[in-house]
């Protein structure tokens, strides 16, 4: 992606020449993540308003922070999404761990010597919740088969596995894996692999990111809060648009590629300011983030079909000389969809957009305000941060620049 691609607003195509080519564009846009971290300042109560409304437009601005950090890191991508139809076939999935130390257990596999192990399974003992700890992970290769109580492999995966998380490759010694329950084994370390985190870890990373904000709440870091906030508002964003929880995101698997940014970018940006309602309430605490990130990723989950199938009867229907058009953005023709198709689109959905933009908004606001709470309440008005943090932005903008995102392109 060259820089006058960054600059032109999302869901549109360039035209160079005569060729035109669909533009790569971020997650709701930058302008869609921009108003929703702005307009949830004002879902805050009395005790945390005055805070965000003096630091509004950073808060703003630097929403779209994790998009530009996917040109500077492989490990940004995967947080911005996940593919739960890669995980069923059948559009169930009480079997998806809902932890992220299951999650990562579920699809491992472990190289001893010549010898690889992989987990069969996660058996639940009768009665009891899903991956409970009476769980048993079952471990197995061509000869052997070995079944290790889920508390005990928790607890080994977190001391040996996690910390190495983002090394190029996780190696423990192999006496580890003795002590976990494997067989007498002669090499002298095991390597680990996941088979899970390319698919999305999206509601995951929501659950350390509440952690992590609200850990900034409780140390009074001014400038953490700041930047935890805003970086967690653009991921409760993406976790309420539907695309972003399919493999088939941009519409690649059903001849209907760019959906993604016709969806979230260009009906925002044609119809939001002046159509959208967004009196959405006051900021209300949540009792369980990890049920309640997972209940947003299943709302949006169950819309993907509806979302895919009216966009494609659409264009069956609608004329199709009127279904894109030309326009002038920032000195460029482009080609993008034309606002009657648009219009017919979102009116097909019955106000979907809407109601996901709104929710996100709500959701922002609500997610601040917990963390605020679980950390005690602590008085923000005697907070003053430093947010001199040239070198962060000139770091990410200096990797946009560069114009390749590591990990997979989303749109």
């Amino acid at each position: 992606m060259t820089p006058s691609r960054l600059t032109v607003i999302l869901g549109i195509f360039l035209l160079v020449g005569s060729a035109f080519t669909t533009i790569p564009t971020p997650e709701w846009g930058f302008f869609g993540h921009r108003r929703i971290n702005r307009l949830a300042v004002f879902t805050l109560d009395a005790e945390m308003m005055p805070f965000f409304r003096a630091h509004l437009e950073w808060v703003t601005e630097h929403a779209v922070d994790p998009d530009k950090r996917r040109y500077a890191t492989e490990h940004e991508a995967v947080r911005h999404y996940i593919d739960l139809d890669h995980w069923s076939e059948d559009k169930t999935y009480d079997h998806v761990p809902e932890r992220w130390t299951d999650a990562l257990i579920w699809k491992a596999g472990l190289t001893i010597g010549s010898e690889n192990w992989k987990v069969d399974t996660i058996l639940q003992a009768p009665g009891n919740q899903k991956f409970s700890p009476e769980s048993v992970v079952v471990f197995n290769n061509d000869r052997s088969r070995v079944e290790i109580p889920l508390g005990t492999c928790r607890g080994w995966w977190i001391r040996n596995v996690i910390p190495q998380y983002y090394e190029d490759q996780i190696v423990v010694p192999a006496d580890s894996a003795r002590a976990l329950g494997l067989p007498a084994i002669s090499a002298q370390e095991v390597t680990i692999s996941e088979g899970f985190t390319d698919y999305g870890i999206l509601p995951y990373h929501l659950e350390s990111m509440h952690r992590r904000l609200t850990e900034a709440f409780r140390e009074e870091n001014p400038t953490k809060i700041l930047r935890l906030a805003a970086e967690m508002g653009h991921y409760i964003g993406d976790a309420h648009v539907p695309l972003h929880t399919t493999e088939n995101y941009n519409g690649q698997l059903t001849d209907q590629v760019g959906i993604h940014a016709f969806w979230e970018s260009r009906l925002p940006e044609l119809f939001a300011d002046e159509e959208y309602d967004f009196f959405v309430g006051k900021a209300t605490y949540i009792e369980n983030p990890r049920e309640y990130y997972w209940d947003i990723v299943m709302d949006s989950h169950v819309l993907v079909d509806s979302v895919l199938q009216s966009e494609w009867r659409l264009r069956q229907t609608f004329p199709e000389d009127q279904q894109m058009c030309f326009d002038e953005r920032l000195g460029r023709t482009i080609r993008t969809q034309c606002p009657e198709f648009a219009r017919a689109w979102a009116t097909v959905m019955q106000g979907m957009v809407e109601e996901r933009f709104r929710a996100s908004i709500l959701s922002v606001g609500s997610v601040w305000y917990s963390c605020w709470i679980d950390a005690g309440q602590p008085d923000l008005s005697r907070l003053v941060p430093n947010l001199a943090n040239a070198e962060t932005v000139d770091s990410l903008n200096a990797a946009v620049q560069r114009g390749k995102i590591k990990g997979r392109v989303h749109e």
